[in-house]
């Protein structure tokens, strides 16, 4: 394509252009004609490069509204919105700006001689109808839009992800209905909540329950709208469910003798698999979280130099909970000694969690090894952040050695590695 031609004209340059054939079907007329608003020609040069890429964009844009269907053609139409410098708003929304931004939009949908240019118009007043899409889609479409909420994540995490995301999902659905999302009303959203209501009323489940189907369905459409151009007409105000009453249900903590006596008492694990048993026993004297320790790649597995040690950090099996979750862990006693075993891994629960608990759970139910019905696999975690407490272990080495968040700024490294292995050396199993 050649470059445009600025030709003088009174005091200022003009761009001047023949349009490539391509650009028929859009109102140019031949050729185009813009000031360049300068009576220099070195600046009417450069000028005129960057409007007719300009033009060009917006021919393009133009263009792909005329072709499309759905979200494509409001795609187009922000897309050119975005070319001439402001953001496309839906219709409703462009009605509620100020007069004199609402007249700037309606005149820059004109062309020169006062013609609605109605690509421009859709794009200036929001003319585009919104995309239509039901909430089934939504949640389909969720995992398109917002897929870097989901970057590193494993096929275990993400499954996780997206089971409670699809199970309010069609909770609402079997409540309400497979609408509309721009047609579901705040009058549907409490329909929704008088039908989880009267399964709280019956004691068949928490109000929690109920709130996080709010909250995930909430943060889905949202994002599906925020990024399709879809007006949401609902309200969450009120919504919420007051929690269900009575005290909050937590894992208990194994004491210190069940572990001794039952759990690592000779044989008492030995129907257990490998890699589940060294896991078990790798939270025995570390308290990291199942996943964590089943996620470790040989790397990270550290028992070489002066302090045997895990790395706890994001890697190609797994997502971390939070930033505070990487850190790295001293091994000890019993643990070190299972881990010592297995140092490449644990590639059958790396990115199977929820396998691993099950399996572990099973097996300490039918075996007698669970100090109460209220007991898990995750109660050697609890016990392991109650033996540093009593051993008056300080409060930020807690919380790093758990990966949990300090409720004030972090100063230091929180102690050497070889005086962290110490203080737990001291308390291990």
């Amino acid at each position: 394509m050649k470059k445009p031609v600025p030709i003088l004209r009174g005091e200022h340059y003009y761009l001047r252009r023949r349009v490539p054939s391509r650009y028929a079907s859009v109102d140019t007329r031949g050729f185009v004609q813009h000031c360049l608003f300068t009576d220099s020609f070195e600046t009417a040069q450069r000028k005129a490069t960057e409007m007719w890429a300009q033009m060009i964009e917006a021919w393009e844009a133009k263009l792909d509204g005329q072709n499309a269907e759905g979200d494509s053609r409001m795609a187009a139409a922000r897309r050119l919105a975005h070319r001439r410098g402001y953001r496309y708003l839906d219709a409703p929304e462009v009605a509620r700006l100020p007069i004199e931004e609402i007249l700037q939009r309606i005149e820059s949908a004109l062309d020169k001689r006062g013609r609605l240019d109605m690509k421009e118009a859709e794009a200036a007043l929001g003319l585009v109808p919104a995309p239509t899409m039901t909430v089934q889609q939504a949640f389909d479409e969720f995992y398109k839009v917002a897929g870097d909420r989901l970057v590193g994540k494993s096929a275990d995490q993400l499954r996780r992800h997206r089971a409670p995301r699809l199970k309010a999902t069609r909770n609402f659905i079997a409540a309400v209905g497979n609408k509309q999302l721009a047609d579901v009303t705040t009058d549907d959203m409490f329909t929704f909540r008088a039908a989880w209501l009267e399964r709280v009323a019956a004691g068949k489940v928490k109000a929690e329950s109920a709130n996080k189907d709010f909250i995930y369905l909430g943060s889905m459409w949202r994002a599906v709208a925020q990024a399709k151009g879809i007006p949401l007409r609902f309200e969450t105000d009120g919504l919420a469910l007051s929690a269900s009453k009575g005290k909050k249900a937590t894992r208990p903590p194994f004491s210190d003798d069940w572990i001794r006596d039952k759990l690592l008492a000779p044989g008492a694990l030995d129907g257990l698999n490998t890699e589940a048993r060294t896991i078990l026993l790798a939270m025995v004297n570390t308290g990291v979280r199942p996943s964590e320790i089943a996620g470790l790649l040989p790397g990270e597995i550290r028992l070489d130099g002066k302090v045997p040690h895990i790395l706890i950090q994001p890697n190609a099996l797994r997502h971390l909970k939070n930033r505070h979750s990487e850190r790295y862990v001293p091994l000890t006693g019993i643990s070190l000694e299972a881990i010592r075993a297995l140092p490449g891994g644990f590639p059958t629960y790396a990115q199977k969690s929820a396998t691993l608990s099950a399996t572990v759970n099973k097996f300490l139910t039918e075996n007698g090894l669970l100090e109460t019905d209220d007991h898990s696999m995750y109660s050697l975690r609890h016990a392991f952040e109650d033996r540093m407490l009593t051993a008056g272990i300080d409060e930020r080495i807690r919380r790093d050695i758990l990966g949990h968040g300090l409720k004030r700024e972090r100063y230091g490294k929180g102690g050497d590695m070889e005086y962290v292995h110490s203080l737990l050396a001291a308390i291990a199993l």
